[in-house]
C-alpha cells in the first residue's frame, strides 16, 4: 500500500476509558463462546424492561437509515439536529430539525425495533487485541504494532456507534465485560461481511467490528458542507441517500472550498506522522510511521482527495465531531468514515463549500 503523507487533522487522543470499577464478581457469563465469534446473539436475561427515551430511538434508527447523528447517546445535540434536517430533506417532509409526529413515522418506516439490545459479548471480539496503556506521544505510538482500542469497552463504544459514558448509563458501573457477559447496547445489527477474496490490511475484519454492511449505496457526488456542518452523499438523480457529521477545518487550517475528485481509497491505511505539517507541533520532533488502527489519527480510513494533504478520514475521538477544529481536512467517526468509503470511488467529485 502506498504510504500516506498528508497533511492530518488535529492529533487529538481520547483519554483512557476504562471499564467500569466496583463490579459484582458473583456476575457470570451467561453461554460458551465461540473463540473466534464476532457476532452479538441476543442475551436470555431477566432483566426489568428499559424505558427508551425518545431521542435515543431516534438516534439508532436515523443511524440505521444513513443519517449519522454522530455518536448515539440520546442527548438533543447539534449532530442530532442535523441528522433529522438531512433526513427530512430526503423523505420530503418540512426541514424542522425536530422530532415530529410525521418525522417519527418516516424513520419507523411502518417497523417497530427497540432501541436497545441486551447482547452476549462474543469472545472473538472481547479478546482483543487491546493497548491499555496507549501513549500520547507519536514517536512511543510508532512502536506498536497497531493502533488498538485501549480497552473492551472503548471496543464495543465503537461498534455501537456510542460512547462508554453512555454504555455505562445503559448498564450500571457495576457492571462486568467480558466475553459471554451480557450488556445492554444500542440496536445497531450485525452485519454480513464477505469472507471471500484477498484482504491483507483486514479491512473484513474493521467493517464487522464496527457494524457497518460492506455494500452501501453507490455516491454519486458527495458535498461537504461548513454552514451545516455535514458530509453529504447524493446519488445520480442529485437526490440526497445520506448525510454524516464531520468535523472541517479551522481559523488556522480553513476548510479548501471548491470542487474535488476523490483519487483513491486506503482502508486501515499506515500514516506518516510528520510534525513539520502541523503548525501547533514543535520542528524538533521527529517524523514516523504509524501503524494501522482505530486509534490512528486518521481513524481506519483515509479517502485521498486531488488537492495535495487533503482527505477525508476517521477519528481516534468520534465525540469530538463537529465540535472540535481540524487542520484543514474532514475527520468523521470510524463508523461513518467507513460508510462513506465503501460509497465512493476514484474519480466521485468532492464538493467543499461554506
Amino acid at each position: 500500500m502506498k504510504r500516506i503523507f498528508i497533511l492530518p487533522c488535529l492529533l487529538l487522543i481520547a483519554g483512557c476509558n476504562a471499564a467500569p470499577e466496583g463490579a459484582d464478581s458473583s456476575q457470570k457469563p451467561t453461554v460458551a463462546a465461540d473463540a473466534d465469534s464476532l457476532r452479538f446473539e441476543d442475551a436470555k436475561t431477566d432483566a426489568a424492561p428499559f424505558a427508551e427515551p425518545p431521542i435515543l430511538r431516534a438516534q439508532v434508527l436515523l443511524d440505521r437509515l444513513g443519517f449519522s447523528p454522530g455518536v448515539i447517546d440520546g442527548k438533543e445535540g447539534q449532530s442530532y439536529v442535523a441528522a433529522l434536517r438531512g433526513f427530512q430533506e430526503a423523505r420530503g417532509l418540512a426541514v424542522n430539525g425536530r422530532l415530529d409526529a410525521a418525522t417519527e413515522q418516516a424513520l419507523q418506516q411502518g417497523r417497530t425495533a427497540p432501541a436497545t439490545r441486551m447482547v452476549v459479548i462474543p469472545a472473538g471480539f472481547a479478546k482483543g487485541p487491546f493497548v491499555p496503556a496507549f501513549p500520547k506521544d507519536a514517536a512511543e505510538q510508532a512502536r506498536l504494532p497497531a493502533l488498538g482500542y485501549r480497552n473492551l469497552t472503548e471496543a464495543l463504544a465503537e461498534r455501537f456507534h456510542t460512547t462508554p459514558e453512555t454504555l455505562v448509563a445503559l448498564n450500571s458501573p457495576a457492571t462486568l465485560v467480558g466475553a459471554g457477559r451480557p450488556f445492554r447496547v444500542p440496536n445497531i445489527p450485525d452485519v454480513d461481511v464477505p469472507k471471500t477474496g484477498e484482504d491483507p490490511r483486514g479491512w473484513n475484519g474493521t467493517l464487522e467490528r464496527l457494524g457497518v454492511a460492506p455494500d452501501q449505496l453507490a455516491a454519486a457526488k458527495i458535498v461537504v458542507d461548513k454552514a451545516e456542518g455535514v458530509l453529504k452523499v447524493y446519488d445520480e438523480g442529485e437526490k440526497l441517500v445520506a448525510q454524516f457529521p464531520a468535523t472541517m477545518g479551522s481559523r488556522r487550517d480553513p476548510l479548501p472550498i471548491g470542487t474535488w475528485k476523490i483519487q483513491g481509497v486506503s482502508r486501515n491505511p499506515d500514516f506518516h506522522y510528520n510534525p513539520k505539517l502541523f503548525w501547533d507541533v514543535s520542528n524538533d520532533k521527529d517524523a514516523v510511521m504509524l501503524k494501522p488502527g482505530p486509534n490512528s489519527p486518521v481513524g481506519v480510513v483515509w479517502i485521498d482527495l486531488n488537492k495535495p494533504h487533503y482527505g477525508i478520514h476517521g477519528t481516534s475521538e468520534p465525540h469530538t465531531i463537529g465540535r472540535a477544529e481540524s487542520h484543514g481536512c474532514v475527520r468523521l467517526t470510524n463508523w461513518d468514515a467507513a460508510r462513506v468509503a465503501q460509497m465512493v470511488k476514484p474519480g466521485t467529485p468532492a464538493i467543499f463549500r461554506n
